[in-house]
Order: C-alpha cells, then sequence, then structure tokens
C-alpha cells in the first residue's frame, strides 16, 4: 500500500453542495463511488457554504478528505471506501454574481493549484472550468458531459496530451461534442451503471411497499421512479392510468412543487389510482423497485428523447422487475435484448397501457425477480463503468490501486 501523505489521488469535482437529487448527481456520486470501489484512492470535491465554511481551520486547511457525512451516505446509498472534500465557500462567496465571487473561479483559480493539485493523479469532472483548469495546472482530466450545448470546445484543451477522454452516455450527444470540435478518438459512449444495493433481494420491505400502495381491492402495481417533468412522459402515465382504474401507480421522484403540480393533474382528469410519493432515498427506492409487478419508462418524443440519461433504467434493471419502456434513440441499445419486457411508441397512452396489460398477463410477479434481466444487468455496474474509463487513460496517469 503507498505511504497516504504520497498517495495521489482520483479526484471528482461537483460545483454545488450535496446531497441533492436531481440524476445528475445522483450519476456523479455514484461514478465516483464505483471508482473507490475498485480500488482507486477516491475524493469526491464539492463547495460548502453556511457556518462550518467559516470555520477559519477549514480556511487555512480547505482540503481534507473525509468519510462522506450521513446523510450522502444514505442520500445515494455510498459504500465505506470513497472520501469527499468539502470547500469552505464563505460569504460572500456565491452572494454576488460576478466572477471572483463565484464559487467555481475559486475552486479552480485558489483551492485548486494551491491545496489540491500536489495530491492530483487525474481529475474527473462535468464542469469544463474544472478541465480546464486541471490542463492548465499540469493535470490529467477525464471530461463527462451527456447534453447537448451549442458551443465550440477550444481546440489548446482538447487536443493537449492531458486532455485524456470525454465520456457521454448517447451517440446522439457524442456526434454533437465532435461536431463542436472534440477529437472523435477522445470521445466514447459509455452507459451508466446500477448501484449494488438495487441487486440486494429486500422482500419484507418490498412487501411493506405493496401493503402501503396497493388499494381498493386492487392487487397489481406499476411503478415509475425518476424525475416528475412533462417530456418523461409524466402525463402520459397518468392518461395510463386512467385507462387501467384496476391497477395502482406510484411514481417516485421530483420537487415537492412538482408532486403537487402533478396531484392537481391527476385529481383534474380523476384519477385515483395514481400516487406521488416525492424523492425516495436510494435505500428505500431499492425495494420499491422489488415491489412493482411492472416499472414504467415512458417519455415524450423531441429533443430530450435523444439525450435523456436512462438512468434508472439500470436501477430498473438490478431490480429485477419485467420493464415496459418507450421507444426513444438512448434506450436502442437494448432494444434486441432481454432488458425490456415490452416497448411502445413514444407519446401514445393507449398503447403504452396495451404494453403493460400483455406484460401483466405474461410476466407474473417474482419474488426473486427475473433472473435473466438480472445477470444481463451485472455487465452495468458502476465498478466495471469505472474500469472501462481508465482504460483509455494514459497508465501512467492511472491512479495507483490501494489495498
Amino acid at each position: 500500500m503507498q505511504n497516504h501523505s504520497l498517495r495521489k489521488n482520483y479526484h471528482f469535482f461537483l460545483t454545488e453542495e450535496l446531497p441533492k437529487p436531481e440524476a445528475y448527481y445522483v450519476q456523479a456520486a455514484n461514478a465516483a463511488n464505483g471508482a473507490a470501489n475498485l480500488g482507486c484512492p477516491t475524493v469526491l470535491i464539492y463547495p460548502q457554504r453556511g457556518w462550518p465554511a467559516i470555520n477559519p481551520i477549514n480556511l487555512l486547511q480547505p482540503f481534507q478528505p473525509e468519510k462522506p457525512p450521513e446523510r450522502v451516505i444514505k442520500y445515494y446509498n455510498l459504500q465505506d471506501k470513497l472520501q469527499v472534500a468539502r470547500l469552505p465557500m464563505p460569504w460572500p462567496i456565491d452572494y454576488f454574481k460576478n466572477k471572483f465571487t463565484n464559487s467555481k473561479t475559486i475552486a479552480t483559480k485558489y483551492y485548486f493549484p494551491f491545496h489540491i493539485r500536489a495530491t492530483t493523479k487525474i481529475v474527473h469532472a462535468w464542469n469544463w472550468n474544472f478541465i480546464k483548469a486541471a490542463i492548465k495546472n499540469g493535470i490529467p482530466a477525464i471530461y463527462e458531459h451527456h447534453h447537448h450545448e451549442d458551443k465550440q470546445f477550444e481546440p489548446e484543451i482538447v487536443n493537449h496530451p492531458l486532455f485524456q477522454l470525454a465520456v457521454t452516455v448517447t451517440d446522439t450527444v457524442r456526434e454533437s461534442m465532435i461536431q463542436h470540435g472534440m477529437p472523435a478518438e477522445k470521445v466514447i459512449k459509455l452507459h451508466n451503471g446500477f448501484n449494488r444495493l438495487f441487486m440486494e433481494r429486500q422482500p419484507e420491505k418490498a412487501s411493506v411497499w405493496r401493503e402501503k400502495l396497493l388499494q381498493n381491492q386492487r392487487s397489481q402495481l406499476v411503478v415509475y421512479a425518476g424525475a416528475l417533468q412533462q417530456f418523461k412522459g409524466i402525463d402520459i402515465l397518468i392518461d395510463v392510468a386512467k385507462q387501467m382504474p384496476y391497477v395502482q401507480f406510484a411514481c417516485a421522484g421530483g420537487k415537492q412543487t412538482e408532486v403537487e403540480h402533478y396531484q392537481q393533474i391527476a385529481q383534474a382528469k380523476q384519477v385515483n389510482n395514481i400516487s406521488f410519493l416525492g424523492f425516495v432515498l436510494q435505500n428505500e427506492l431499492a425495494p420499491l423497485l422489488q415491489a412493482a409487478d411492472i416499472l414504467a419508462h415512458p417519455h415524450c418524443s423531441g429533443q430530450a428523447a435523444t439525450f435523456t440519461s436512462p438512468l434508472k433504467l439500470f436501477d430498473y434493471l438490478a431490480s429485477g422487475t419485467p420493464i415496459v419502456a418507450t421507444e426513444i434513440p438512448s434506450l436502442i441499445d437494448f432494444q434486441n435484448t432481454v432488458a425490456i419486457a415490452a416497448w411502445c411508441e413514444p407519446d401514445k397512452p393507449g398503447k403504452f397501457a396495451t404494453a403493460l396489460q400483455q406484460v401483466l398477463e405474461t410476466h407474473p410477479k417474482k419474488i426473486d425477480g427475473y433472473p435473466d434481466t438480472i445477470e444481463f444487468v451485472k455487465q452495468f455496474s458502476w465498478e466495471n463503468r469505472a474500469a472501462k474509463i481508465l482504460s483509455y487513460v494514459d497508465e501512467s496517469y492511472r491512479p495507483q490501486l490501494v489495498a
């Protein structure tokens, strides 16, 4: 094992405090957690505001890797190898809107070169400014990018030998990045992963969820987990529920305002067999997915369908529960596999309802899940994803594994 004082870390950078429910933060926390589980000395770095940021000791020694706070561990179901470092951002940082008091500027121009660089083996970031800061400070970097953006990548950064790799989750975004100046040989498409918790069978907890959600003599449960937004197909799911009054529907995820918005839509349409649960912690979400008869993956057509990152798909698959999904570009890789029980066109509630009904008849509920699906998803662990990413990195830049 390396001497800790000389150890160089795999540093993941985020621009916002954790925990947060959005898919981006779930993805980032799990990506870092997967690298740590591989045996890489890994630190997830993010800002910290409020009273702890004012502590003079924290300001003098801002980079202090430690065990993640309990709330963050539970929120993302992190294992015990990952460390976090919370960079203090005292007032007036982020209170005044200019670049000198911007937390991203403080992190890249001050904390990184003076306090973090010496212990950094490689940087992994979703924010382009962190990538540029790494390269300019002589540190190799991996860029993660999941959305279409209409900006050119600076040639001096993307062609730099320290710029190792860009990672995205769909072919459409990869093509768009190449069109905007990213060298084709430096950008790969790599699916997201599943958290290992979702594969552990939790029949007792799943039973509690079924008891809680199944109402009015309904005996079948369809669950959706993810963002509560129109393009994700939530309005469609409400229309589907209306067509299937004998089945109970439940949606996990979304902010409180979104939950209230969709509760009102369901009431206005007189749909009383769909419940909106709000954000569900990962350790409660796993048994909820196992409690379902079917997991729904609806989605609308349009621009979002070309880049949406099917993060929930892998947690769905790990649960072993049959899935009904909409045919969208980001799911095309799974069309000729055992992953999805039934497919249907986007924007068509009637066809989605028919597909659900068909799968309810052909796929009876199994307490232990469907083994073919569980076996199929094993290739998509976060640990496998981290190993694949590092395989593209120059060997001399890879973090040294620790026992």
